[in-house]
């Protein structure tokens, strides 16, 4: 496999049509995310990335990042991995619910696939142990050969990254209790190791049989002495840990936005991949100039000249659940929010609280609010476009073909891309007109001083066309949004209650002054087009 530098090759550089420019407000990102984390035979890191289905190995040293396992390949939303004493690479499929086994020379086969939420997965003596990262959560010893698991203990809230410690015993972080246990992996009743921490989700031992955990709350990494009985803070990097490796006596870090880092004592860090977006999705521009980044598991807020601001995520009071479309509410500071369980919510992310203003829907993507306050949602999951307003979901359009993008023109109509039939359509009185058609795969749609803006994930680009559904103009081309030229991105599956199915979503929304921000959900940047 060819070493790349960044997650997303393109053919070429996105290019800006004449009489515009095109900036990068926040740079790409090297990794689909970064979840579990192992050191190979080879002495690389080797990374999961549920988000973009891809297996990475990195050179720690140089940098260098190659692909093992592709977006598009035979493994699907790998969440933690391992490898045994032959070289074999284990891991789990946490959309999927399976266990995989990739052999040294690129084979993969099933393990088993009967295991929701797969998540935590570890090798010790010839035997591989896997778990489940939800409420009522088994681990268990899985049979190499396809027989029934033994279960070594049920009905855990929510195990993650494990593995045996020096007395045998396998010690696992529990989210729900906020706490670390310990077991005999013949099974017994489970001892708590400790509490009152950050969110646990990895627990692993350095070569002195140390626990060294990440806190995905707190943004801690701790270490645990369990014969002294200390506790000390290595390093506080920010919410969204993941989980920890060592190569020799050297820590890594992993953080779900795709950043690895070193700890190199003392309180002192090495970057070894920066921390970066995850996609982006749904973007937003509030009344007081801030942009909302809709990132999925996090949202940002991003401000001309400043650095992404960390606004709220998944594991923060009031958050309202994975984010995927956004629009703006009625004050400062305030998102409507659609999320990938299938809610809409008023979300204020600095007073940690969210209103939910319609639960139970299938696979929403974009939002905008009306002038009378009424919520517009694409349902993509129905091929529905709703209104909800003072608690009543109504139907302004259906059977639509995969709908995404939702726009509304000044005087409130809806305007809706229809993804599968390469469209977007004019939504009024319960007729629909179509504006503009021949698209690839619309997705985001924004409207600017009687323009409507479209993203096209299949053909890259950025169209125009008034709101008529006149000449169209394409604005930027070669945009790093959508799947890789000839690669189609297998479906990823709900997580348990955590997230529902994690489908892209390219938004577009404007500024005050006319700027168009994209999301280059390809490479995971926000990019802004500008008027020369």
């Amino acid at each position: 496999m060819a070493v790349q530098s960044g997650r997303y090759g393109a053919a070429s550089a996105a290019v800006a049509a004449e009489g515009w420019s095109l900036a990068r407000l926040t740079p790409p990102s090297r990794l689909h995310g970064a979840n579990g984390l192992a050191t190979g035979p080879d002495g690389r890191l080797y990374v999961a990335q549920v988000g973009g289905s891809q297996v990475s190995a990195i050179d720690v040293d140089s940098g260098a990042i190659e692909t093992i396992s592709a977006m598009g390949g035979s493994i699907v939303a790998p969440d933690d991995l391992v490898f045994d004493d032959a070289g074999n690479l284990y891991l789990t499929e946490i959309t999927e619910g399976r266990v995989a086994m990739r052999t040294p020379s690129g084979d993969v086969r099933v393990v088993r696939g009967d295991i929701p939420v797969a998540n935590p997965i570890t090798w010790h003596q010839g035997r591989l142990i896997a778990g489940e990262c939800r409420i009522g959560a088994r681990i268990m010893e899985l049979d190499l050969d396809g027989g029934e698991p033994r279960i070594i203990l049920d009905n855990i809230p929510m195990a993650n990254a494990f593995q045996v410690g020096p007395d045998g015993k396998l010690y696992f972080p529990v989210m729900g209790a906020n706490e670390i246990w310990r077991v005999d992996i013949n099974g017994g009743a489970p001892e708590v190791v400790a509490g009152d921490l950050g969110v646990p989700d990895s627990v692993k031992f350095d070569s002195k049989g140390r626990i060294v955990t990440t806190q995905v709350a707190s943004g801690q990494v701790l270490r645990l002495d369990l014969v002294s009985g200390t506790r000390e803070v290595l390093a506080d990097l920010g919410p969204g840990l993941d989980n920890v490796s060592f190569i020799g006596d050297r820590i890594f870090v992993s953080s779900i936005p795709g950043e690895i880092t070193e700890l190199l004592g003392d309180g002192k860090v090495r970057s070894v991949v920066p921390r970066a977006l995850q996609w982006p999705l749904g973007l937003a521009m509030g009344a007081d100039g801030a942009l909302f980044v809709a990132d999925g598991t996090f949202g940002y807020t991003l401000r001309a000249d400043e650095a992404l601001t960390l606004a709220g995520m998944i594991f923060y009071p009031g958050c309202p659940g994975y984010m995927r479309g956004v629009a703006a509410g009625a004050q400062a500071g305030e998102w409507i929010i659609s999320t990938g369980l299938g809610a809409v919510a008023r979300y204020r992310p600095g007073q940690g609280e969210s209103d939910f203003l319609a639960t139970g829907l299938d696979q929403l993507m974009g939002v905008a609010v009306a002038p009378g306050g009424a919520v517009v949602v694409a349902e993509y999951g129905t091929g529905r476009l709703l209104s909800i307003e003072n608690g009543a979901v109504g139907e302004l359009a259906t059977d639509l073909d995969k709908p995404m993008g939702v726009a509304l023109g000044p005087d409130g109509t809806a305007y809706v891309a229809e993804a599968g039939a390469g469209r977007v359509l004019r939504i009024a009185g319960g007729r629909s007109e179509t504006i503009i058609d021949g698209l690839g795969r619309p997705e985001g749609l924004a409207i600017h001083d009687g323009q409507l803006f479209v993203v096209d994930t299949r053909t890259k680009t950025l169209v125009a066309t008034d709101l008529s559904g006149g000449a169209r103009a394409t604005i930027a081309s070669a945009l790093p949004v959508g799947a890789p030229a000839g690669v189609t991105p297998k479906f990823l599956g709900p997580i348990g209650d955590m997230a529902g199915p994690m489908i892209n979503f390219a938004d577009v929304t404007t500024g005050p002054d006319g700027t168009l921000y994209v999301s280059g959900d390809a490479e995971g940047s926000v990019l802004a087009l500008r008027r020369r």
